[in-house]
């Protein structure tokens, strides 16, 4: 490669990067809860919603149906995330408790650390945007 064309890749970079950077932040204005998962934790958009639909299908197991309402109504596509995380073979069955819902998303491949805070992230998320009802009911969900 001649010396024009190496400055002319190089100088194409920073527009690369920044337009997956604009990509970013239209997608987590569009999900906000999935734009946070993905760049704080640096998790992959999969694993983001296979795992919201992880903890959501342990919410479901757990919770009245009508309880279970108010929880999924804070995550608008709740249902196609519950059912992503069975199609990426994170539930394949019921899940029963926590240690369920980890072994869940560790089959999405997450590490233990990434685990450990993706829960509290998720259901700190939830419960702001449902208030202390559904933080409440996610408390039960996760003893």
């Amino acid at each position: 490669m001649d010396r024009r064309h190496a400055l002319l890749l190089l100088s194409s970079l920073p527009l690369a990067a920044h337009s997956q950077s604009l990509k970013d932040l239209a997608s987590s204005m569009k999900d906000p809860l999935m734009g946070m998962l993905t760049s704080q934790l640096g998790v992959t958009g999969n694993q983001a919603k296979g795992g919201v639909g992880s903890l959501l299908t342990l919410a479901k197991e757990k919770l009245p149906a009508a309880d279970f309402t108010k929880v999924a109504n804070v995550v608008p596509g709740a249902s196609k995330y519950m059912e992503l995380a069975k199609t990426l073979g994170a539930v394949a069955g019921p899940l029963k408790n926590v240690v369920g819902l980890n072994g869940a998303l560790s089959k999405l491949g997450m590490s233990t650390d990434t685990i450990a805070k993706f829960v509290p992230m998720v259901t700190n998320f939830m419960g702001k945007a449902g208030g202390s009802t559904v933080t409440n009911l996610l408390a039960t969900v996760l003893k």
